[in-house]
């Protein structure tokens, strides 16, 4: 398994935040990795070890309300006003002028934001799964309702009783077990699953596609599970041993912030004016190819890439490809 850099702390924006770092005495442009739902800076462990033998200097935070961060009880401290201003203080508090912006998943949303926010602290953008999409034209949830459902997983999270969260905070390794595993491949799958739809307000899947994950979580056994385990049993057990401690509310608080985020960027240009690179996962449903088609309207400088033969959780599943591919975009664009 491979091994973190020492855990370090950095005071930003009102809380205390985690972070790892290496590469710390590089030249050139350093690079910021932000993890997803429901992750933590572990996620990024393969690309951590690759940018620091590569003689580039990355910094993984463990982001607000997960693993050692600092979780406040707030459902509004978790805005992306918030989560954009954590990073811009990590960057004072390690004196860095400009970073490139690496985000998966949620982290996507928040590194797309933040040239946005600002412009004068990032040197480019690196997307991986999620792209960067037009302001939604109505309030995202009830888009998102209309289309997926109630018991779609992000329609669940709004309930402040927390009902998904008591979910998976009584089944933490059986929550992990579910997620962390590669799709089956398309001819395995039933026909009523493998559809892909547009974009909606940010999210690229088909309404087809059950997603009602608590409850699919509730209900799992992993013996009957055929899909391919990413994470080693050591792996699995820095996931759930953090998220045992931590809990699943700081991190399902950022899609609480969903409304008040879309109301609050209404006069927001968001037009991505700096170097950018869309990873892309072959196999992921939740966030597929199809919802970059027209990035390059808001991102007109943009390159993408696609890794086959991976599904959601491109930089554990493929890490070598999505690692070589950074270092190699990074070194060409910024020397």
């Amino acid at each position: 398994m491979i091994e973190m850099p020492p855990l370090q702390f950095a005071t930003t924006n009102g809380i205390r935040m985690g972070y790892y770092e290496a590469g710390a005495g590089s030249s050139g442009v350093p690079v910021v990795l932000c993890h997803g739902w429901p992750e933590m800076a572990f996620s990024w462990r393969h690309q951590i070890k690759a940018l620091g033998e590569a003689g580039i200097r990355v910094i993984a935070p463990d982001q607000r309300g997960y693993a050692s961060t600092d979780r406040p009880e707030s459902v509004e401290a978790y805005d992306i006003e918030n989560l954009t201003a954590d990073l811009i203080g990590l960057l004072d508090h390690l004196s860095i002028d400009k970073a490139i912006f690496v985000g998966h998943d949620w982290g996507g949303f928040i590194v797309w934001q933040m040239p946005l926010r600002y412009p004068s602290r990032v040197a480019g953008v690196i997307g991986v799964n999620t792209p960067h999409t037009p302001r939604a034209p109505a309030e995202p949830i009830s888009i998102l309702r209309k289309r997926f459902g109630d018991h779609f997983y992000i329609a669940q999270f709004q309930d402040r009783a927390r009902t998904a969260d008591k979910i998976f905070d009584s089944r933490v390794a059986q929550a992990f077990d579910f997620f962390m595993r590669k799709p089956m491949r398309r001819k395995e799958r039933p026909a009523e699953q493998a559809g892909e739809g547009p974009p909606v307000a940010g999210v690229g899947a088909s309404p087809k596609l059950n997603m009602a994950f608590p409850q699919m979580v509730a209900a799992y056994d992993p013996k009957l599970d055929p899909r391919e385990k990413i994470l080693s049993p050591d792996e699995m057990q820095i996931f759930v041993d953090a998220f045992t401690k931590s809990g699943f509310t700081g991190g399902i608080n950022w899609y609480r912030n969903m409304t008040r985020n879309w109301e609050r960027s209404a006069e927001l240009d968001h037009t991505v004016r700096v170097p950018s690179l869309m990873i892309m996962a072959e196999n992921d449903e939740v966030l597929p190819p199809s919802a970059t088609e027209g990035m390059e309207k808001l991102v007109p400088d943009l390159e993408k890439y696609l890794v086959r033969n991976s599904g959601h959780w491109t930089q554990q599943e493929q890490p070598a490809e999505v690692s070589a591919k950074i270092i190699e975009w990074r070194n060409r664009r910024f020397g």
